[in-house]
């Protein structure tokens, strides 16, 4: 099931039954000119990522989650949803304050990184 209403410069990068992953310009955010942990990614679950080992599947009565990443370390942590159709739209809001620059990623870092910031604020806008 495709997410409608992404906006620019986000593209999903994987689609599972149980897993969505978008990405935020692979062409700047790549290992050449930023270490790869840098690429802003949007992660959309069925069940939460931090599942117990073991539990491979998820259950049918599990939420829908919404987690939008800047490293793997760092992240504006997780929206749950009752439905897919509910997190697709999340998601598809979530891209549009990103790129309108309506997301605070400076305040997510405990060591900045200058450089970053500042590609990241000339696409969004900021």
């Amino acid at each position: 099931m495709a997410i409608d209403g992404l906006a620019e410069g986000w593209e999903v990068w994987s689609d599972e039954q149980s897993k969505v992953v978008l990405a935020y310009r692979p062409d700047v955010f790549n290992t050449a000119d930023f270490p790869a942990a840098c690429l802003p990614t949007i992660y959309l679950t069925k069940g939460k990522q931090s599942r117990r080992p073991g539990r491979d599947r998820p259950s049918p009565d599990d939420a829908w989650y919404v987690t939008l990443y800047l490293e793997p370390e760092v992240d504006t942590g997780q929206e749950s949803f009752d439905s897919r159709e509910q997190a697709h739209n999340r998601v598809a809001a979530l891209t549009e304050q990103f790129v309108d620059g309506d997301i605070d990623y400076r305040g997510l870092y405990q060591v900045p990184r200058p450089d970053y910031f500042q590609k990241l604020d000339e696409l969004t806008g900021r």
